[in-house]
């Protein structure tokens, strides 16, 4: 812990230190993968923040990736921000065939955090650079094949990016 007043952080609180125990985090933690897209499917999307470096992490993750830091907190991030990178995928996972070919962009959002996400626009129309908005869609109705999600994947939502 950073301070020895800080106490491990729980599902609401709101102190500097993250999870320092399995214990710490329940099954609908943003800390966990369901926690993070139940998060999401409700609008929010969050992530972790450092708060000894400033990085932020997404999905949340309970300790930094950038200097090991378990003082993060929770934060909602903004869902907008600006290509950093981009590629088409051809040949998708099974799920997402009928997708194809798919954009995709790592996309440095306006908090700083860097997140990857299908762009709903041809490769051709996208730039480095490009501002996008984040856009929250459940699976089916994008033409996802519910035949090939895992069961604990059923109710999660999937993330694109949309050109602004």
């Amino acid at each position: 812990m950073t301070d020895p007043t800080d106490t491990p952080m729980d599902d609401s609180d709101t102190t500097t230190t993250g999870p320092l125990a399995p214990d710490d985090i329940t099954a609908d933690s943003p800390f966990t993968l369901p926690g993070f897209f139940d998060a999401l499917a409700d609008g929010e999307l969050l992530a972790a923040h450092c708060t000894e470096c400033g990085t932020h992490l997404v999905p949340p993750r309970t300790a930094c990736y950038g200097c090991g830091s378990r003082a993060v907190t929770i934060e909602e991030q903004p869902r907008t921000g600006d290509v950093v990178t981009y590629t088409s995928i051809n040949r998708p996972p099974s799920a997402f065939a009928d997708l194809a070919p798919i954009t995709v962009a790592i996309v440095e959002l306006d908090s700083g955090a860097r997140l990857t996400g299908r762009v709903e626009a041809p490769l051709e129309d996208l730039t480095i650079g490009d501002r996008v908005e984040l856009q929250v869609r459940d699976p089916e109705s994008i033409g996802i094949d519910p035949d090939y999600q895992l069961s604990y994947e059923e109710d999660w939502p999937v993330h694109a990016f949309e050109l602004i």
